[in-house]
């Protein structure tokens, strides 16, 4: 090649897998430096669409019925490169939508369906998720039709669903809405484990203990949606995989009983798949070469049959009749006895003792060949533990209650990540309104917002305790699952009203001041907290010298405690805060990594993290009034400082007691303020560094405050979902 040599790969001039490598070679020299990759994830660079594209426009427009047509036909039409079980993919779609929903987790509301997450790694390749590029792959005709209209998350929840209703389940409903992503969520921390299905006492303090497993995971093994379905570290137990299952859908916000009906539901159709070998398996869709095209685990002895397919390695079916809504799966595992055996690829799982042949079901290839049914450890479970027997008992007794039980679980399962219905689009969306959705009333819209404001200004509240109060109300959104925020002032009603990081005594004497302007004036509880917020920040704006105008919108409705589901609310508690300098205890992740969290819950960038930071400290809005972070001598005002001092080289930073810092006037000696490592990370990280410079310019004060009013009024909104 023109007398170069290019056998070597020392001779090719091409950076090899510096387009490809996971790991960043920032990340790779310096492992501990802050990694802000994760607050810009979505940015518009990975987004293929115009900048004027809004999905919740285009769904609207869908025709709704006609995509149910085409998946119902679908359904019924097995191709010849994945051939359908009995000729129906239901079971190969409920699996799919009932994977894509499972991840979701209820500590940090990561996971879920809501995105189309499954399309991606590490979730596209999880040994759990087999063969389901299979199903995705099924589904691009209908994608591939309706376009922009349609995006894959609203598709793959309504494949399963649709897949129930043709098999004869009486559905609840389903919502439209749910936006795609284009990149794997590197936010969502799926455990610390290097391998799949690593041995569960990787993510357990103590393994018979299921509630000590590592927060916020929910499922007991990496690479699993839920529990090891052969057993506890694939040792079938049902007793103690019934505490496993237990605690898992309990970090999904499931009760007892939807997990039952969830677990005999899910197993009232389909089968499980394991007839191969599991050493010819190949490699899953990440792993494979080019030629795969993101096919994953090829299977050189599927020979075109149904039955040859391999997924989870248990195989077989849990009822008579699969691909049909009855109740099967109660007859079998109540109707007999059961004993261990071994799958053909050598996985753990139940079968009936001394079955008539006439009542087993038949091939899903061949109908004149019959096989045993099966029942995974966490069937048995259901059959084992005292309070899920009860629970099936209840269910055998009367099929509709079951049928009943499941749809409203499988709604929440498959609905959990959306938010409030007010994020639901189409005509079958369900009318009844459900508290884990929760609700809140409308909001009035009439009232006289400058005499509101005029109200709040006469009173004895401070600016900061305005602000302040603003702020937790708002700071619990998650766009995880799309919960929490300002919009029903939740922050007035347990358990929010007593948590630590509120401030109980501080919010008690605001709201003692706020709520009865709220009545007089007619206005919303939740919109006098944020209107109090805007107050403040006019005090201190003006006290900087500028008229930056803040913007409000009414409409925010006061929720009720009748409407609050305030279990499922307790994990929302901040366990720090870096925008108000609050840590809870001492944890193994840093407060900088904490706040970072924090801000990508938000749906905060980097800069807008900075200018919230910034601006809060010089506010003096620390929790409890701590006065670390707050560089300057004019407390209250909106001004650069936070930035001016923090970049000014005539002062240096020193390690204090009980990890914090102290920034002392470099010629002097003397000590002119305490930081922690939340306040120093926007001087030492070079990203956070190079924002924090652009405020700490001189001609950048006005430009500062424009930008802090912006993020903020970013973060008052977040919950505005008729608004966004």
């Amino acid at each position: 090649m023109d007398g170069h040599d290019m056998k070597s790969a020392g001779g090719c001039p091409f950076h090899h897998g510096g387009n490809t490598a996971m790991d960043k070679p920032v990340t790779k020299w310096w492992p501990n430096a802050l990694n802000l990759d994760i607050l810009h994830q979505r940015g518009a660079r990975t987004n293929p669409m115009d900048p004027d594209f809004d999905y919740k426009s285009e769904v609207k427009s869908l025709d709704f019925e006609a995509v149910k047509a085409d998946v119902k036909a679908l359904l019924h039409d097995s191709q010849d490169w994945w051939p359908a079980d009995w000729g129906h993919y239901g079971g190969l779609m409920i699996r799919l939508a009932w994977h894509s929903a499972g991840s979701y987790r209820l500590a940090d509301g990561r996971g879920g369906a809501g995105s189309g997450n499954i399309r991606f790694a590490p979730l596209n390749s999880w040994p759990d998720n087999a063969s389901l590029d299979k199903a995705r792959r099924l589904l691009w005709p209908v994608k591939k039709k309706y376009g922009n209209k349609l995006s894959w998350a609203d598709l793959i929840i309504l494949s399963g669903t649709v897949a129930y209703e043709d098999m004869g389940l009486e559905t609840f409903g389903f919502g439209f809405g749910r936006e795609d992503i284009w990149g794997p969520e590197t936010d969502v921390y799926w455990g610390s484990e290097a391998q799949w299905l690593a041995k569960s006492e990787e993510r357990y303090g103590d393994l018979e203990d299921a509630s000590s497993l590592e927060n916020p995971l929910a499922a007991t093994h990496m690479g699993l949606i839920y529990v090891n379905p052969e057993g506890v570290n694939g040792n079938p137990d049902p007793l103690k995989t019934a505490a496993m299952v237990r605690e898992t859908f309990k970090r999904m916000a499931m009760d007892d009983e939807e997990t039952a009906a969830l677990t005999c539901g899910g197993h009232t159709v389909g089968k499980a798949h394991g007839r191969g070998a599991v050493d010819k398996i190949g490699a899953e869709p990440e792993g494979c070469g080019v030629e795969s095209q993101g096919f994953g685990w090829a299977n050189e002895g599927h020979q075109g049959k149904a039955s040859n397919a391999f997924t989870s390695g248990i195989e077989g079916a849990w009822t008579q009749h699969p691909t049909q809504w009855d109740m099967g799966y109660f007859d079998y595992l109540f109707g007999y006895e059961w004993e261990l055996k071994k799958s053909p690829a050598g996985a753990w799982q139940w079968e009936p003792v001394d079955m008539p042949e006439d009542q087993k079901p038949v091939d899903a290839t061949d109908p004149s060949i019959r096989h045993n049914p099966i029942m995974t450890d966490a069937d048995m479970a259901m059959k084992m533990d005292p309070t899920y027997n009860a629970i099936c008992q209840k269910f055998r007794k009367d099929p509709q209650y079951f049928a009943d039980t499941f749809a409203r679980a499988w709604f929440k399962l498959t609905h959990r990540d959306m938010g409030p219905k007010a994020n639901y689009v189409g005509p079958f969306v369900p009318d009844e309104d459900l508290i884990w959705q929760d609700p809140i009333p409308a909001g009035p819209t009439g009232y006289d917002v400058d005499a509101v404001k005029a109200k709040i200004r006469s009173s004895d509240l401070t600016p900061a305790e305005l602000i302040a109060t603003a702020w937790d109300s708002a700071r619990t959104f998650r766009g995880s699952d799309k919960r929490g925020g300002a919009n029903g002032a939740r922050i007035r009603l347990a358990p929010q009203k007593d948590w630590e990081g509120n401030e109980p005594l501080r919010l008690h004497r605001v709201l003692t001041v706020l709520e009865p302007i709220a009545e007089e004036t007619g206005a919303s509880v939740a919109d006098v907290i944020v209107l109090g917020g805007v107050v403040g920040l006019e005090d201190a704006i003006s006290k900087a010298g500028f008229d930056v105008a803040v913007p409000f919108t009414p409409g925010r409705g006061d929720a009720t405690a009748e409407q609050t589901d305030a279990e499922s609310f307790e994990p929302l508690e901040p366990l720090a805060d870096g925008f108000r300098n609050w840590i809870k205890d001492r944890y193994a992740v840093s407060a900088e990594e904490m706040m970072l969290d924090r801000a990508q819950l938000l749906g905060l960038t980097a800069n807008e993290m900075t200018v919230l930071v910034g601006g809060l400290r010089v506010l003096g809005v620390n929790h409890n009034g701590s006065s670390l972070g707050v560089f300057t001598d004019r407390v209250g005002a909106l001004t650069t400082d936070f930035f001016v001092n923090l970049t000014d080289m005539d002062l240096s930073w020193h390690p204090a007691e009980d990890g914090l810092y102290e920034i002392r006037n470099r010629k002097t000696g003397e000590v002119k303020w305490g930081a922690t490592s939340a306040d120093l990370v926007f001087g030492s990280n070079s990203i956070l560094r190079a924002y924090a410079e652009v405020y700490a310019q001189d001609d950048n004060k006005e430009k500062f405050v424009r930008d802090f009013v912006a993020a903020w009024t970013k973060v008052m909104n977040n919950d505005r979902f008729d608004l966004n």
